[in-house]
Parts: structure tokens; C-alpha cells; sequence
């Protein structure tokens, strides 16, 4: 976020969202105030694509929302052509943020 805000990208901050009926997303990037990208960390890439995800991706309206599986191997996707919510590896993602 730092990196992004000092290049003059934008202001950006990071955030973690939950609700009273305790749905949750691990962490929400946001540009300029307002919600960017949603993210949700899993270990396992087989785990199904939570259900909070696309619930608060349609409450915030945030362009992104991935699902990180920590244990998945890199792969060649660019992850920011998907406005839906997908299960991505994080290797992949954390390469293509900066």
C-alpha cells in the first residue's frame, strides 16, 4: 500500500471487513477511499471460493476479489482481468502487484 500511495498511484490502505452475522474477508485494499480489491487467504487450493467473498464484493462494489490458496503453485494468469471472484495462487498474485 505504502509502495502504491509513494509512487502517486493513489492513497491506498489496508483493511479487514466483517459484518454482524459474522461473515468476514481476510483483507480489503482501497484506492483512494474507496474498496479496489478483496482478498481472502485459504492454505488450501481446494477449498471452495467463500461465500463472503462475492457477498461483500456485492456490498463494496470493489473491482476485485481473489481468493489466495497459499499451498498452489505459480502460474502464468493475469489476475486482474477478472472482475469476478477467483481462486488464484498466491505466488501469482504477489507478483503482479508490484
Amino acid at each position: 500500500m505504502h509502495w502504491w500511495t509513494e509512487t502517486g498511484q493513489g492513497e491506498f490502505d489496508l483493511r479487514f471487513i466483517r459484518d454482524k452475522q459474522k461473515r468476514k474477508v481476510d483483507f480489503l485494499i482501497t484506492r483512494d477511499q474507496k474498496p479496489w480489491i478483496l482478498v481472502e487467504v485459504k492454505s488450501n487450493e481446494k477449498a471452495d471460493l467463500s461465500a463472503s467473498l462475492s457477498y461483500f464484493q456485492q456490498q463494496t462494489r470493489a473491482e476485485h476479489a481473489f481468493q489466495l490458496a497459499m499451498d498452489a503453485g505459480f502460474i502464468e494468469r493475469n489476475c486482474f482481468e477478472h472482475h469476478a471472484p477467483i481462486i488464484v495462487p498466491t505466488r501469482t498474485l504477489l507478483a503482479q502487484l508490484v
